[in-house]
């Protein structure tokens, strides 16, 4: 498995491993105390022998299979030498996805979308409906079939597949889901992030919210929270 350095490795698991042959020794769930800085990156290289050991369940390897391995004295590291980040929370997810569009810019500027709409580094899917009225950018990723109207305002957010974002409306900082629509003139800021199939009325204010799953909202939400 690849493992990687982390500055703060009392919020993961530890991977404990003989530097010499990376050998792993055993796994330590969010240490008190340290015992090393280096974590599971999630990346995998199996002998097809491994799937004998996950049984056909729901199952967690990190859990049910490496520490037997472990055990066993069959499970081995290497160091990612790159760099890595956990984007598993919202706001760590649209960070990262900064990150990967200014290596995109850098590296593959023929990837990333040009027209009068669109500001510093943005992806697009070709089956996005874009406005030339609309300002799209920096940092924003539209999927496929994405509609955007005229006058929207979206900058540092993901857009998930199918979702249409209506005339006027302004999106910072927040991810929508798919097939989700965004109201006339509604305004979403502060790492909102709406579930699959959100429907938000027009002059709406969403402000770090997280909505789940098949809602319509119908009256703004100006402190954070989670609707369920």
């Amino acid at each position: 498995i690849m493992v990687t350095k982390v500055e703060e490795p009392s919020k993961y698991g530890v991977v404990v491993y003989e530097a010499s042959t990376g050998r792993i020794d055993r796994f330590v769930e969010k240490p008190v105390e340290f015992v090393g800085n280096k974590i599971n990156a999630g990346i995998y290289i199996f002998n097809p022998s491994v799937l004998k050991r996950i049984k056909p369940v729901p199952t967690s390897i990190e859990k049910e299979v490496f520490p037997f391995m472990a055990d066993e004295g069959e499970l081995y590291c290497m160091e990612l030498p790159d760099f890595w980040m956990d984007v598993g929370q919202p706001k760590d997810f649209l960070i990262g996805t900064r990150l990967y569009l200014a290596s995109q810019q850098r590296h593959h500027p023929e990837l990333l979308a040009t027209g009068p709409q669109y500001v510093g580094p943005v992806l697009v899917d070709p089956s996005a409906k874009v406005s030339e009225e609309a300002c799209i950018g920096p940092n924003v990723v539209l999927g496929a079939d994405v509609v955007v109207e005229k006058g929207v305002r979206l900058a540092d957010c993901t857009v998930f597949a199918g979702a249409h974002i209506r005339a006027h409306a302004w999106v910072r900082q927040s991810i929508i889901g798919w097939r989700s629509t965004v109201g006339r003139w509604t305004r979403i800021d502060n790492v909102t992030v709406l579930g699959e199939d959100v429907q938000v009325d027009d002059e709406i204010y969403l402000n770090s919210v997280r909505v789940l799953p098949h809602k319509n909202l119908k009256e703004s939400v100006a402190e954070p929270g989670i609707i369920m």
